[in-house]
């Protein structure tokens, strides 16, 4: 078996772990086999995949994950802030026109108050 170091750099995590566990169980089955320890066995800190030999292929892949979920995240509350400067702008433009309405009624208001102030001026200068 002659793999190059690129074969082994190109192996993802993945599958070195499913090795792991594939030569767990045959450990195990080999523990059952041969009980009395007459098969040598490999320790575990052999069977374990370097992540360091990885060439950053893993690191990188995590990277673009991290950085698209959090511009998927950026999307989102700038939707958001935009949707509640929206929704502020129209609220806005009902208060004016409430206040533009409201102005007009305090000035028909007032126009009646004159008139009313008027009238009872004159009926007192009737009076008198």
């Amino acid at each position: 078996m002659n793999h190059s170091s690129q074969d082994t750099g190109s192996r993802g995590i993945y599958e070195d772990r499913k090795l792991y566990v594939v030569d767990s169980i045959n450990d195990l089955n080999k523990l059952n086999l041969y009980p009395a320890g007459s098969q040598h066995l490999f320790p575990l800190e052999e069977k374990i995949p370097d992540v360091g030999t990885n060439s950053g292929n893993g690191s990188h892949s995590l990277f673009f994950v991290g950085l698209i979920i959090v511009l998927i995240i950026s999307l989102a509350l700038v939707s958001f802030v935009i949707f509640l400067i929206v929704q502020t702008g129209n609220k806005m433009d009902d208060v004016s026109r409430r206040l533009i309405a409201e102005g007009k009624d305090i000035d028909d208001l007032k126009k009646i108050n004159n008139m009313i102030v008027k009238r009872l001026n004159q009926l007192a200068s009737e009076q008198n």
